[in-house]
């Protein structure tokens, strides 16, 4: 599973892969069944562009038919998820997936559908390999190197083989190439946080001369690839490292803080010196900003930030979207009123997110998309209700998904559907909430006042903050 923003940035490559792979527009059809819908329809799009609403018949199934096709990546979204498919002249697909293991169970059929297996296939590998980049962190940076270079290298042989024997078009050749190549260099600019820590990240300069050797050939203004993911999230790290470089390098500093003003300032900085691509620039900008906006509690210091960004940004979507944002987190400083939201219960009935504050409350969220996230904090806040029963603790489904999905979900879970609740409108609700991570948690008093809507139940100190509350409240 991920986040909308990586299914985005993926499906948005190119607009017809290179120009010179000199393709013909043509015809393609794309069809699909989905298991257990959220919703009644799936969008298809390219780019931030939508090509059309496909509704979804008495069968859950669809076809729909492109005219003029333009070859490359397209996004077909059935919410709250997204995936990707390449559609090339000719191709005739079709796709199948149940929404409750939307990657794992999609499947493709019909001309066109090797590749796409391909791209789906190489997609959960680089998810499956996750899970052990932890443990792979920690070895030596010599080994570490060697280890990832390894497992790149039998991906680069397995991708010859299959277009040796499929005779692929260039196209898919490059999107394949540069996902392996540019899951390898993120993982590399990534490898220093995990094995120094923030603690000792300062020690980043023992790191062999050659480990990163790649950076030589860096194209910061690749206009084909710009919107690719790897790519993209491969520039977030390297951008990363080299702020982190340039921080310690005028800061007396020694523990490594992302959330900084410093560091957020100097990546600004960098981003907006190594970068021409007006687009490439604006971009990374923008999820600087978004990050720190998101980040850091200190509204002085997202003032101050805010008015360097918006000097450095030409996008002026991008800067409404940053003003919003920031206006929106000045609105849930302590003392104020909690937002007027609506959310609907279990029973289907509307009710405003004030209304339901009658005693000191926990509001924390969940989608099913996160299973790991959505069990521990339902299981964390079990026990809670038991040490803290003067408080209220209140669920909400942050993301789209359908009544019966989401009462399915909690009755197989065995969780309770008292105080649980979904948003009418999720997109407009999280915005006002300044809800980007589901682990955010909100403390409000008896009265509807904020006391702290950026907690975090994972914190070591969150039980203190639950008695501050109760505290509060007797006074």
């Amino acid at each position: 599973m991920k986040k909308l923003l990586v299914l985005l940035l993926f499906s948005s490559l190119l607009t017809n892969c290179k120009q010179d792979f000199n393709y013909n527009t043509s015809e393609a059809f794309l069809g699909g069944e989905i298991i257990n819908p959220n919703t009644g329809y799936v969008v298809l799009s390219k780019g931030e562009q939508i090509i059309d609403t496909m509704l979804l018949d008495q069968n859950n199934r669809f076809l729909y038919a492109m005219n003029d096709l333009k070859p490359g990546l397209y996004t077909f979204t059935h919410s709250p998820e997204n995936q990707i498919v390449l559609l090339e002249s000719g191709d005739s697909l079709h796709f199948r997936l149940n929404t409750k293991e939307f990657d794992e169970s999609l499947v493709f059929t019909g001309k066109g559908a090797k590749k796409n297996n391909y791209l789906i296939n190489l997609f959960l590998e680089n998810e499956k390999e996750r899970e052990h980049m932890l443990e792979y962190s920690q070895l030596p940076p010599e080994s570490f190197s060697q280890k990832i270079d390894s497992i790149t290298e039998a991906k680069h042989e397995r991708l010859k083989k299959f277009e040796r024997k499929n005779s692929t078009s260039e196209c898919f050749n490059e999107i394949a190439d540069a996902n392996i190549h540019y899951y390898n260099y993120a993982r590399k600019e990534l490898y220093p946080f995990a094995y120094y820590g923030n603690n000792e990240l300062i020690n980043l300069k023992s790191l062999p001369k050659d480990f990163y050797e790649y950076r030589k050939d860096i194209d910061y203004n690749n206009d084909n690839l710009r919107s690719y993911y790897p790519y993209y999230r491969f520039l977030e790290y390297h951008f990363n490292n080299l702020a982190l470089t340039r921080h310690f390098e005028h800061s007396s500093d020694s523990i490594f803080k992302r959330n900084s003003l410093d560091y957020n300032l100097d990546r600004l900085q960098i981003i907006d010196s190594l970068v021409t691509h007006d687009s490439i620039k604006n971009s990374h900008m923008r999820h600087t900003a978004w990050f720190f906006v998101h980040s850091n509690n200190n509204a002085g210091e997202i003032t101050q930030f805010v008015e360097d960004y918006l000097k450095r940004s030409t996008n002026e979507s991008h800067k409404k979207d940053i003003v919003d944002l920031s206006q929106a987190f000045m609105k849930l400083s302590p003392g104020t009123k909690i937002p007027e939201i609506t959310l609907i219960n279990h029973n289907d009935e509307e009710v405003s997110l004030p209304s339901i504050i009658k005693k000191p409350t926990v509001i924390y969220f969940w989608a099913y998309s996160m299973r790991g996230h959505f069990k521990d904090a339902h299981k964390r806040v079990h026990k809670l209700k038991t040490n803290y029963p003067e408080l209220e603790f209140v669920a909400i489904n942050a993301r789209k998904t359908s009544p019966k999905n989401w009462r399915e979900v909690l009755k197989k879970h065995r969780f309770p559907m008292e105080n649980e609740y979904r948003f009418a409108d999720p997109y407009s609700a999280r915005r006002q909430l300044v809800l980007s991570r589901l682990n955010k948690v909100m403390l409000i008093d008896g009265s509807g006042h904020i006391v702290n809507a950026h907690a975090n139940m994972s914190d070591t100190n969150f039980e203190e903050q639950l008695l501050g509350l109760l505290n509060q409240e007797v006074q």
